[in-house]
């Protein structure tokens, strides 16, 4: 009766509501509907506060519109002997204009979002549209907004019901609730959370089975950083980043952290070593970070620990003062951060530089001179690298990730912007490995010996790479400046002339070195060893010379491990289903939608079809499980005050006085998360 009288209402202009019901008073069990009124959307009028509420004082009264007439048009039914509904009254004068046809849908009473809709825009949710995408996709598919059946103010106000529905519990309950989860799917899985001692969470930790697998793989070059705090509770983000065999992104593992001491930095570290089963990378990149360095010293003893070069720069245009015009002065530093060949050329940039602009006393310059063998990279030409200068590869993923966060992003929302993030990276991982299995690099001319031999063995991103530095090769001049037995020393000239190398190649062994140190640094061979192979007629690279990690075959087990699982088991399996017997039946309405006829059989068949389906749904029994939240009560962080909300945090080369590292109180805190993976010996 409701949806006969709105209908009536929809063509008349108006808008109705429900307003009273009796019932039987029989059965107290199960009561019966004995009659209904509706009226119309005007009726009654508005309630007026009075002036001595108890918040009238404290909370400011919201302005609204008064849309109640005291309208009286309505409709009353009743249930008659036979058990039927029947209309007794029905007015039908109202006192207020009526609503032109076109805006009908405006009405409240024709605005629903029903269940299938609902899943829908949940759905759309999810997959990272935002509300207004959502809604302006739902209206091109229906011909228009006035087709929806609910406004754009509804649309928002429903998926912001979701989103609190989904952390009633608390935020960080929420969080942990999804990471045990995952943890129980995935038998190796890893996560560790800290709570400090009012039982807030201080610091979280988590890494999939697959991040354990790529560190095996790529972990001999790690990036940390812990620029972005783009969250509700101003949490730092500290991503664990590294480098695949295509010279992309792949994550290790990721934290939310606190604060930024060295006790913090500490915790992270050693837990992140503990989930790796002690594994430790050979150089790590961050910002210029006191308390970072100190924590890298004490748990990650023999890694090489770099800085990033980016913001060392930045930081150094603070510095120039009236420097910054000068073009020869900005050449010379950057020659010193990254243009020497050895430490030789560099110390002689660095100091006709000081000696030149007269930086001798200047304080920030000597700090700078303290540090250069985490910055200079002629100084670590010996030290694997993967040729990475900087940290702005972790500081991609933190825009990355932080695409669709803001200021009030709950660490829920982040942590589900985290893993589409990382679904990501992983599918242009798989297409790549897929490009590199189907496909051959082009390069311009045929190829043979050992570039056929690198086209076969490298990525085809690190092909490239390697094409370039065989180019160089060609172009070079190589001559014999000594010889022993089986072993040549050659000295090899650039096409300019402006740089030579001398190579050591033993013919016997198969054993090439070059001072330019490329191969150590990058793991590859440089022009001037291919030089030397070329005209020595070598057609294939020596084993010794073909790193893993950047071959076609790096993960070949890793595949074919994780390939055995099932879609089913990776999606859900009645997702697929779903999406195919939506496809099929959008297919048939689209056969349909110009034959009368076929029409009117969709439209019968989806009335039958349905009543059977609610007689289905209606006779089974449904168990109504209590959801098995974290058994851990852990209440929501506090807004931490970290060293710059929403901006580069200025690192310790910028300050004057040093950080005084250890003298605050540190966190009384308790820890839990999954157990320490035992080590194999196979």
């Amino acid at each position: 009766m409701y949806d006969l009288y709105r209908e009536h209402a929809r063509k008349c202009g108006f808008s109705v509501r429900k307003a009273t019901s009796r019932y039987s008073k029989g059965n107290k069990q199960i009561p019966i509907e004995l009659g209904k009124m509706f009226v119309c959307s005007c009726n009654g009028e508005k309630i007026q506060c009075s002036d001595d509420s108890s918040t009238s004082s404290t909370k400011k009264k919201r302005s609204t519109n008064i849309t109640r007439t005291n309208c009286k048009a309505m409709m009353r039914v009743k249930r008659n002997q036979e058990g039927v509904f029947e209309v007794v009254k029905h007015e039908l004068q109202h006192n207020h204009p009526l609503t032109r046809p076109e805006w009908s849908h405006l009405h409240r009473s024709e605005r629903k979002i029903s269940n299938e809709k609902a899943k829908a825009i949940e759905d759309m949710t999810s997959s990272g549209m935002r509300a207004t995408e959502s809604y302006r996709y739902l209206a091109h598919t229906v011909g228009g907004e006035e087709n929806v059946g609910h406004t754009i103010k509804d649309h928002i106000n429903f998926i912001n019901r979701v989103k609190s529905r989904s952390i009633e519990g608390g935020d960080t309950v929420t969080l942990i609730d999804m990471i045990q989860d995952q943890a129980e799917e995935e038998s190796d899985f890893f996560y560790k959370v800290k709570m400090d001692d009012e039982g807030r969470l201080a610091h979280i930790f988590w890494r999939d089975s697959m991040m354990k697998e790529d560190y095996d793989i790529y972990g001999d070059v790690m990036v940390f950083d812990t620029t972005y705090r783009t969250n509700k509770y101003e949490l730092i983000c500290a991503p664990f980043v590294g480098v695949n065999n295509h010279w992309k992104n792949t994550m290790f593992g990721c934290a939310f952290i606190s604060d930024e001491k060295a006790e913090t930095f500490e915790w992270l570290f050693n837990v992140f070593k503990k989930s790796m089963q002690g594994k430790t990378p050979m150089t790590i990149f961050t910002d210029q970070d006191l308390a970072i360095a100190n924590a890298i010293e004490k748990v990650f003893p023999g890694t090489r620990h770099r800085l990033c070069l980016w913001h060392l720069h930045q930081n150094a245009i603070s510095r120039f003062g009236k420097l910054k015009a000068d073009s020869t002065f900005k050449g010379m530093f950057n020659k010193c951060l990254s243009g020497c060949d050895n430490e030789k050329e560099f110390e002689e940039c660095w100091m006709k530089m000081v000696t030149d602009y007269k930086l001798e006393n200047n304080d920030w310059f000597k700090r700078l001179y303290g540090l250069k063998d985490k910055w200079c990279t002629a100084l670590n030409n010996g030290f694997f690298s993967a040729d990475i200068r900087s940290s702005q590869r972790s500081e991609s993923t933190n825009h990355a990730i932080g695409f669709d966060a803001n200021k009030t992003t709950t660490l829920t929302e982040f942590y589900g912007i985290y893993k589409k993030t990382i679904k990501q990276w992983r599918r242009t991982e798989q297409q790549d490995e897929f490009n590199c299995s189907k496909a051959q690099p082009d390069i311009g001319y045929e190829m043979a010996g050992i570039v056929r031999h690198a086209s076969e063995v490298y990525t085809l991103t690190l092909f490239k790479e390697f094409n370039k530095e065989f180019m160089k090769g060609i172009s070079a001049t190589s001559t014999v400046i000594g010889e022993h037995d089986t072993t040549t020393i050659y000295r090899v000239t650039s096409l300019m002339g402006d740089r030579s190398n001398e190579v050591i190649f033993d013919s016997s062994m198969m054993l090439i070195t070059c001072d330019c140190l490329k191969f150590e640094r990058f793991g590859m061979l440089c022009c001037h060893s291919l030089r030397i192979l070329l005209i020595n007629s070598v057609q294939r690279i020596p084993d010794a010379y073909i790193k893993n990690r950047w071959t076609k075959i790096a993960k070949l087990k890793v595949w074919d491990k994780f390939g055995k699982v099932s879609l089913a088991e990776k999606v859900g399996r009645n997702i697929p289903w779903r999406h195919e017997i939506t496809r099929k039946f959008y297919n048939l309405v689209l056969r349909a939608e110009e034959n009368e006829d076929a029409i009117k059989i969709i439209e019968e068949s989806h009335k039958r079809d349905s009543l059977a389906i609610d007689a289905l749904n209606s006779t089974k029994n449904v168990d109504v499980l209590t959801d098995a939240s974290s058994s851990t009560k852990i209440l929501d962080p506090t807004r931490s005050k970290t060293k710059g909300r929403g901006k580069r945090a200025k690192g310790h080369f910028e300050t004057s006085k040093k950080k005084k590292v250890g003298t605050s109180n540190s966190i009384q805190s308790k820890e839990f998360g999954t157990k320490t993976p035992k080590q194999h010996l196979f």
